[in-house]
């Protein structure tokens, strides 16, 4: 069960891949000599996208979704073989980077191996064909459950590559699957490797509402965390763009980032983004650059693990096809040293054990970590906004370990950075431990009653 999920887990810096596109060949051996930059950022997970061979039938684009998996327990052969993987997560491990999986448990192809050999695994119709749930999903058909003899197979495909060496599964769709049969699958892979991270891809709310209304199971998040590590962050998606592109108030997103933290298990771990391979580009969805970089800034700091795509180093603004080659046009990873910078910061200890906190929304985000003796703020000019704004540290200068300058604060004011900035600082020695959350509430310190 995921109350054994490790506080550090806060901490994790996870980066996407989609073999087909990182390299030049699209192959395992061109993500294997990528490995040491990727470290040099400060990753500590790196998650591939499916691995697995494609299926042909009703295929989308000319190559197919790598999410129509037409084999489980094989790799796709244009990536190279199981070998050539094997190989790439000795090198990962021999860097200290963990390797995470795509899991796909919801569907398969058409032309799976599973069709013809266990047609009573699928959904079917009125006439016994496999079919998807999902319409818009054309490319593949649902896997039905509960069905032991399927779950078996499926658990027992997952212990095969952890036993290969996978640390990790980033499961596709989670919420579509029973938990049941993720809690089995967890105590299963726990007998090889305790260690292993457990990743659900839960679902927009809108998404869970619309199927329970069609009388198909659909589990929410805090259903979720009783068998994972990490949850995405889709339960609160749609807010986040409304406000990443004007249409919302940035206050209306920090409350329901606020809630989150009320409403699911004080281990359950969130994980943040600003773009993946499902998303736009933050690049291309934030109005400015520096309102990109902004908000980039605020998901790192941001209370949980934080991804990062595959080309975001980049800055790109194109995302990627699933279903033709369209390869991540590298450059001179001019954003690499920003996001080093974020990933490196993620590992400061007060962003594992300390309280977290968002004071302010306007005219800047104001966050702060605060743990005895070590404590964090950070400015994120997600608004774009010039001037000044109350904080409420001491006069004096304080280092900002964005970027290596010292802020001054004057008047109990600090000017607002271009980007970001991320200040240490230490707690008053008369300030109550809980004078975060009294000014997270806006109430005053000396208030009564």
């Amino acid at each position: 069960m995921a109350v054994d999920t490790p506080i550090s887990y806060r901490n994790l810096v996870i980066y996407e891949i989609y073999v087909r596109n990182h390299g030049p060949n699209g192959t395992f051996a061109d993500v294997e000599a990528d490995l040491e930059r990727i470290r040099s950022m400060n990753v500590d997970v790196i998650w591939f996208m499916p691995i697995h061979p494609i299926g042909k039938i009703n295929r989308k684009g000319v190559l197919g979704s790598p999410y129509s998996i037409s084999n489980y327990r094989e790799v796709n052969p244009e990536y190279g073989t199981k070998e050539d993987f094997s190989r790439l997560i000795q090198k990962a491990h021999a860097l200290g980077l963990k390797v995470m999986i795509d899991v796909v448990y919801n569907h398969t192809a058409h032309d799976s191996n599973l069709v013809a050999e266990h047609p009573n695994w699928y959904h079917q119709d009125a006439d016994g064909k496999p079919v998807t749930t999902v319409p818009a999903w054309s490319d593949v058909i649902d896997l039905r459950y509960p069905n032991p003899e399927l779950e078996d197979y499926l658990i027992e495909t997952l212990a095969g590559w952890v036993k290969l060496g996978v640390d990790g599964f980033r499961c596709d769709v989670a919420s579509l699957v029973p938990v049941d049969f993720w809690i089995r699958a967890r105590a299963r892979v726990a007998e090889i490797n305790p260690d292993t991270i457990w990743l659900a891809e839960s679902v927009h709310a809108g998404f869970i509402g619309a199927r329970r209304d069609a009388g198909l199971s659909a589990y929410a998040d805090a259903e979720i965390f009783r068998a994972f590590d990490l949850a995405y962050d889709y339960d609160i998606w749609p807010m986040w763009q409304a406000a990443v592109t004007g249409q919302a108030p940035v206050s209306r997103y920090l409350e329901l980032v606020r809630l989150q933290n009320c409403i699911y298990p004080a281990h359950a771990v969130k994980m943040h983004c600003v773009e993946n391979h499902d998303q736009a580009r933050i690049m291309a969805l934030a109005p400015s650059n520096e309102q990109a970089l902004a908000w980039t800034a605020f998901q790192a700091f941001n209370k949980g693990a934080f991804l990062i795509y595959g080309g975001q180093e980049s800055a790109m603004v194109h995302t990627p096809s699933l279903f033709v080659e369209d390869k991540v046009i590298w450059g001179d990873y001019p954003l690499q040293p920003f996001l080093t910078s974020l990933a490196k910061i993620k590992k400061e200890p007060a962003m594992t054990s300390g309280v977290f906190t968002i004071p302010t929304a306007e005219p800047a985000i104001v966050a702060t970590w605060e743990a005895p003796g070590d404590c964090l703020m950070g400015i994120f000019n997600v608004n774009h906004e010039r001037g000044t704004i109350e904080v409420p540290l001491a006069d004096g200068e304080y280092p900002d370990l964005l970027n290596g300058r010292s802020v001054p604060v004057v008047d109990g004011k600090v000017a607002i950075p271009d980007i970001a900035a991320i200040l240490r600082y230490d707690r008053p020695s008369n300030a109550p431990w809980f004078y975060s959350l009294l000014f997270d509430l806006h109430i005053p310190s000396d208030s009564q009653g």
